[in-house]
């Protein structure tokens, strides 16, 4: 990755960790989930309004490292509007992506979240950049998920 191309893709990972999108939890969710990464203390609760099978509208709450947050913000805005289906279908796209199964991992499918594959370079991010996915995922099956999600 050029250096230009590396400080463009951490320049959108701190923006969005500073300025978090849907950073709320909607009053209309009826879906949620707590996610815990105990290896660097990153919490997020994911809470979805669902209607059917549609993702109407998405929240997060939480607190965490950069990649964390900014993986929980930029998932929200990619998932809202999409059925289950295509949400986990991401999700299994971009755990490709970040734990390097798949460099390419259909970039163009993941858009802004490709800014995430420097992460498949540090194991150890790995569990923050995909906290809020796994965490979407449990909210996804049930209604009110009961234990936290953890990445251990």
């Amino acid at each position: 990755m050029t250096t230009e191309l590396g400080d463009l893709y951490q320049e959108v990972i701190l923006e969005h960790s500073k300025a978090p999108r849907n950073f709320r939890r909607p009053a209309s969710a009826n879906h949620e989930a707590e996610g815990y990464n105990p290896l660097c203390g990153d919490r997020c609760s994911i809470y979805i309004d669902m209607d059917g099978d549609k993702i109407n509208e998405i929240g997060f709450q939480g607190s965490g490292c950069a990649i964390s947050r900014a993986s929980a913000s930029m998932m929200t805005q990619m998932v809202k509007g999409k059925t289950k289906g295509e949400a986990v279908q991401l999700f299994e796209q971009f755990h490709n992506l970040v734990t390097g199964k798949d460099e390419a991992a259909k970039a163009d499918d993941l858009g802004k979240m490709a800014v995430f594959g420097g992460v498949s370079k540090f194991p150890a991010r790995v569990k923050c950049a995909t906290l809020a996915w796994h965490t979407l995922q449990s909210a996804l099956e049930d209604e009110k998920k009961q234990e936290a999600v953890s990445t251990e």
